[in-house]
């Protein structure tokens, strides 16, 4: 419910201090007093677009604030928490719409916050769906369509056949998805059939080479040391000769001689000098090592042989692992790293059959159970449509339409869609003996605000009311009717207004009777703007004298008095 507005600044409002109760509050006025205005800022708190064109002439931005009081179950306290807004200590929820002015620097912009945070237009548009129900003239029109015209019934049905079209909802997109997904996988058949024949011809052909970890690099090493045979054996040959000595050599004595006599001579004269002794100790340990690398030579002398049979093959093999390289990698490493991941894509695209076979039967199962959610939606529509009907055809007869019926047509759509099989259709036969026409032809405005005010006594009664926005706002609801019409559509609202709040912008002294709250605007007579003391609530003689001029123009009439004064009894009672 919202409990307070505040506008600085917009159109012909200066400043202005609305509160607001439940019940029926109307708005009244001389035209062009402001009325409008206060729509206009209400709009903005519910995420209207903005018009920098609105802010007051000479002002630099116009602010709008509202305070709603939040029921236990709104979704817009999940709204406030993801907009990362806080309620008030008194738990009320703070609403603020900023709109500035266009300047020679640039256009006029909207800032919108929520909760004391800044949050998008969008988010306040979201937030009214779920707070206020908003009739004007655009509204009317809206009604005229099949679209409008069923979610009127739908939420006639109640909240279980709602759910019910939640759930057709929900399969209808998944259904949607599977099947995308089947026609996408459908479509690259012969492209995945390409790369799995690819993947098989190269793994084929790895597994034929069968290359193995770090062999590249072992025949590169093995390949070097064949093709350098001759000098190797000649280097070491010459190595080892140097260190033990050759027999078949008359040269100067092997290393392995010089060192063990250095030795001996260092010990035998050691026994006289500790650090000469330590001495000779170092070179008996490289005595050691030296023979343990002639040992190595000879070794490797042995085992080195000039194989020409081995390289080639060898070389062969190189050659070999080098045509996978070159195609799938620098190295063999990364050659058998493709391979792995070749091997797990190829499951993948053999797969794609089995995969097509589950999304044929996943859609098939969705289309059952939506041919299921379907008939259900149908045959809930259908009993509802002729209760809806009843209803609104009742209350027409109480606005003063008497003759009138609506009747509500259930029939298949072209094609299904994602609200269910049905097209809903209302029709309206005006008085007794007319033919049924649609309300998008054959109302008049007068006619659809009436259809549009017992539908929304209709939908506040049904079952489900207990989910519906708890503040009504109507404009012009009473354009085109007047006299016992416009009494009756007054008492309606009242009865509207009697499960939350209703606010309702009029012209009829009829309709103004049967608020509770009634609040005046008018322009100062000196600058022609609305401030703070201009939109007041009026009680006792003076809401008499308001009433008498909107009955005659002439509010000090006692005659228009006395008749205002009989409709504000008249509607006491009527209550």
């Amino acid at each position: 419910m919202i409990e307070e507005l505040r506008i600085d600044d917009l159109g012909v409002i200066e400043r202005a201090h609305v509160r607001l109760r439940p019940g029926l509050t109307v708005l009244t006025g001389e035209t062009g007093a402001g009325k409008t205005m206060v729509l206009t800022a209400l709009g903005l708190l519910l995420g209207a677009k903005a018009d920098p064109g609105t802010v007051r002439t000479g002002a630099a931005a116009a602010v709008v604030e509202g305070r709603v009081r939040l029921g236990e179950r709104d979704h817009a306290h999940d709204l406030v928490r993801d907009a990362g807004g806080e309620l008030d200590d008194d738990g009320t929820l703070l609403v603020l719409r900023t709109v500035t002015a266009e300047t020679p620097d640039g256009p006029g912009r909207s800032r919108a916050h929520l909760g004391g945070r800044s949050v998008p237009q969008a988010v306040l548009a979201e937030l009214a769906d779920d707070l206020v129900t908003v009739h004007g003239q655009a509204d009317q029109m809206r009604l005229r369509t099949p679209a409008r015209q069923r979610e009127a019934l739908d939420a006639f049905a109640g909240p279980e056949h709602l759910g019910v079209l939640a759930r057709h909802r929900d399969a209808w997109a998944a259904r949607a998805q599977a099947a995308a997904d089947l026609a996408e996988l459908v479509a690259r058949a012969a492209d995945r059939a390409r790369e799995a024949e690819l993947l098989r011809v190269g793994l084929a052909e790895v597994e034929r080479i069968a290359p193995q970890p770090g062999e590249d690099a072992a025949l590169a090493e093995e390949s070097l040391r064949l093709s350098h045979a001759e000098d190797l054996r000649a280097a070491a040959a010459g190595a080892h000769a140097a260190l033990v000595g050759d027999d078949d050599a008359e040269e100067a004595p092997a290393a392995a001689v010089l060192l063990d006599a250095a030795r001996r001579q260092l010990e035998h004269a050691g026994a006289n000098d500790p650090a000469l002794a330590e001495l000779g100790r170092r070179v008996a340990e490289a005595g050691y090592l030296l023979a343990d690398v002639a040992a190595d030579l000879a070794g490797y002398l042995q085992d080195l042989a000039a194989d020409p049979l081995r390289l080639d093959a060898v070389e062969q093999r190189r050659a070999e692992l080098a045509t996978l390289t070159r195609t799938h990698g620098g190295d063999v490493a990364q050659v058998l790293a493709w391979a792995e991941e070749a091997g797990l894509r190829l499951l993948e695209l053999d797969g794609g059959q089995d995969r097509a076979a589950e999304l044929r039967t996943r859609v098939a199962a969705l289309d059952d159970e939506l041919a299921a959610l379907q008939a259900t939606l149908t045959a809930a529509r259908a009993e509802a449509a002729g209760r809806l009907a009843a209803v609104v055809t009742s209350e027409l007869a109480g606005l003063a339409m008497a003759g009138a019926r609506l009747e509500v047509v259930v029939e298949p759509a072209d094609a299904p869609s994602a609200t269910g099989a049905d097209r809903v259709e209302m029709l309206l036969v005006p008085h007794a003996g007319a033919p049924a026409r649609p309300l998008g032809k054959g109302a008049s405005g007068g006619e659809l605000s009436r259809v549009m005010l017992a539908l929304e006594v209709a939908l506040a009664t049904a079952g489900g009311a207990g989910d519906a926005p708890g503040t009504f706002v109507f404009d012009e609801v009473d354009a085109g009717v007047g006299g016992r019409s416009a009494i009756e559509v007054g008492r309606r609202l009242a009865e509207l207004a009697r499960g939350g709040q209703v606010l309702v912008v009029t012209h009829l002294a009829q309709v103004a009777a049967f608020a509770d709250t009634h609040l005046v605007v008018s322009k100062s007579a000196d600058d022609g703007l609305v401030t703070a003391t201009n939109l007041t609530e009026v009680t006792g003689p003076d809401r008499v004298r308001e009433l008498a001029r909107m009955l005659a123009g002439q509010e000090d009439s006692s005659a228009a008095q006395a008749h205002a004064a009989e409709l504000l009894a008249m509607s006491g009672a009527g209550r």
